[in-house]
Formats: C-alpha cells, structure tokens, sequence
C-alpha cells in the first residue's frame, strides 16, 4: 500500500512527538501522574495551545477538520509518550458523539470548551453485564413531563473522575440486548441522584463506576433521537478502536526500541546479549510485528471514515485482531528479553505491556473482533486494494 503524508500533516507529526519527546519522558510520567487529578493539567493546557483537543471537529465550532489520519498520527505519538490526560476520553470518544450526533447548540456550547482545554468529558456505555456488546444496555430512561429519568449502574468509564459532563447510554424502549430503544444523554457530573466510585485501572490510568437513581435531564440534552443512538454509538467506537490501535502502534514502537538498546548495552558471559542470534531472531520477530500492526492500523484509518458500514467494521475489526495479537507477541518479548527488570515498576518497559493490554480489552479484545469479523464474512483482498 502507497501512502504519503501531506505536509501538514508531516507538520503535526513533528509538532506532536516533539511535545512527547520534550516534555513526556517516563519520569515525566511519573511525577504527572502523582498529581492530584492523575494527569498534568499543564500539558493538558499545552495540547490546547498546540490545536490537538481541536483537531478533529468542525473550523464552523473551532476546530481544524480533521479526520482519522490525523486523529491516528496524535494517538501515535501519545502511545509513545504513554500519556495520561483524558484526551482519548473526552475528544475522541465524548467529542466523537458530539461531532456525530450533537445538534447545533450542543457542538456550540461544548466543542469550544473542549478546544480550549476548560471541558472534560468521558462517555458511559459499559455496563456489568454488558461485557463488550455495545448494545447491551440495562440503564433506563424514562419520560417524566419535559425531562428524561435515568436510573442504572455504568461501569469503566474512563477518566469520568475528572470530567465535568457525561454522555450516558440509556435504553428507552426495547429489550436489553435489542440494538433499537438506546439514547443518549448529556449529565452533569454533580446532578442529584448521580454517584462515581473512582479507581485506578491496571495501565495507571483511571475509571469510575457510576450509579444513576433517577437523575434528571433535560430534553434540551438528549443527544440525537431517543430510540436510535445505536448508529452514532457504533461509528464512534470503530473510530475509538482505530484510534486505540495507533495507540498501540506508538506503544510497540517503543517497546521495540527500549528492548534493542538493551540488548545492546546487557552483557552476559562477557559480551552483549544482542550478539546472540537467538535474541536477534527474537527482536527481528518485534520487528515484524511491529510494522504489520502499523500497516492494519493505517488500513483502518484509511477506512474508518467510509461510509460503508461493512468495510468499515471489516476494516476496524482486522485491525484490532492484529493489535490483540501483536500486544501478546511484542509484550511477551519484551519483558522476557530484559529478565527480571522488566517486571520492576521502576522500569518503563512494563508499564508500556500495561497499556497495550488494556488497549487489547477497550472495545473488544481480539477474540472478540475475530467472531466480528468472521460474521462479516472476512477481510477480503479487493478491500484492501
């Protein structure tokens, strides 16, 4: 596959992995996610300066326009960078169903916030029972005069410790499992009858629980219609996956160069381990790994954007498989590589196996988008041409 990047887009690839580079070493890491909200809001105010929490909506709401490719280029350098601010949270996924399914005056009361750093928002979709079917959902909400009741439990909602709205699915109508009958709606984190039980998750990132007992909304924030969000859900999570699996691409890239300088400085019996052919297999087969993950997920963003809900999902879904199976492969490598300092908390290099597991859980594992993919009838090669 051909594929060159304009050159405003080579323009925010620099701009972006010089920000990493500069300013998001591990230790950086380390001291940002000490910090009270888990995160640096510095860099959080630096992202805003920079136009990334502005990138992909709308010049009409302040944004820049741009689409998945450019979306697959931050997400890359913030994989290498491992960040922990709730860009992910609040403009891909949250901004991705206000760009999708907000109306009018939702996009121009929200999306300058969120360009200009002062909203954060988290999307609640999973439930405890739901595992990952987008579809199953048991929350309810019901019709009371000019408001909607909600009343339910959500779980891993990420970074909606520190999101100041969020968008909740609710089923107005249907059976649990029916893709029909789901809503959704915008909740102020402080409306009465709404609780979040915070925690960290396994990649040093953070979630909450939240339980909802008859929280009042307003009609004014439902967004889209209140029996067919399932559409707007679907298209937003095919984008997060693509997203996440630039994500991972970043992540690998990193661990695949961490491990080489090991290899290369180690010495054992008197020589360094990178001179063994054994561990040069291993760290070719990283490699490898490597740039088919880069490959499917480019794929992906290239189709995301399709129309064509079958080749996007098609798309989507190969990408993940390829990502799950890749986190397992170069992860594995890795910590075996380095022995026993790999597994230290001290050592970054665990921390990176962390989150590419995590990303291999978010929106489907890989076990999970090879039945998807199947029942889609596969990846076809004309798709790819």
């Amino acid at each position: 596959m051909k594929f060159d990047l304009s050159g405003e887009q080579r323009l925010l690839t620099e701009s972006v992995e010089r920000l990493m580079l500069g300013s998001y070493g591990f230790g950086d890491r380390r001291k940002y996610g000490g910090e009270d909200p888990g995160f640096s809001e510095a860099m959080w105010e630096r992202y805003a300066e920079l136009g990334l929490l502005a990138l992909p909506f709308s010049k009409e709401y302040g944004g820049f326009s741009g689409g998945p490719i450019e979306t697959m280029i931050v997400m890359e350098a913030f994989g290498k960078g491992l960040i922990l601010e709730p860009y992910f949270a609040t403009v891909v996924l949250a901004g991705g169903l206000l760009r999708r399914g907000g109306n009018d005056a939702q996009k121009r009361e929200l999306i300058p916030l969120i360009v200009n750093g002062r909203a954060k928002l988290a999307f609640a979709y999973a439930e405890p029972q739901s595992r990952y079917d987008l579809f199953h959902v048991e929350t309810q909400a019901k019709k009371q005069g000019t408001f909607w009741a909600l009343s339910g439990v959500k779980t891993l909602v990420l970074h909606g410790d520190v999101a100041d709205k969020i968008i909740v699915s609710a089923r107005t109508a249907g059976g649990t499992r029916e893709r029909d009958g789901i809503g959704l709606y915008l909740v102020d984190v402080h409306a009465p009858g709404l609780t979040r039980r915070p925690f960290l998750t396994q990649d040093g990132l953070r979630g909450v629980q939240i339980a909802l007992q008859n929280v009042r909304v307003d009609e004014s924030n439902l967004i889209g219609a209140p029996e067919g969000a399932f559409p707007v859900i679907s298209r937003v999570a095919d984008e997060a996956v693509t997203a996440l699996c630039a994500e991972a691409v970043g992540c690998f890239t990193k661990m695949q160069a961490i491990t080489l300088g090991y290899l290369k400085t180690r010495e054992q019996f008197g020589t360094k381990i990178g001179s063994f052919q054994v561990l040069q297999h291993r760290a070719v087969d990283m490699l490898v790994e490597l740039e088919q993950s880069r490959s499917m997920t480019l794929y992906a963003a290239m189709t995301v954007g399709e129309d064509n809900t079958i080749e996007r999902e098609r798309a989507v879904s190969a990408a993940k498989v390829q990502i799950g199976r890749s986190s397992k492969a170069i992860g594995h490598q890795s910590i075996q590589l380095h022995g026993g300092i790999g597994m230290t908390m001290e050592y970054s290099i665990g921390h990176y196996f962390k989150r590419v597991v995590m990303i291999d859980t978010l929106f489907g594992d890989a076990d999970h988008h090879l039945r998807r993919l199947a029942a889609l009838g596969g990846l076809r090669s004309e798709s790819m041409n």
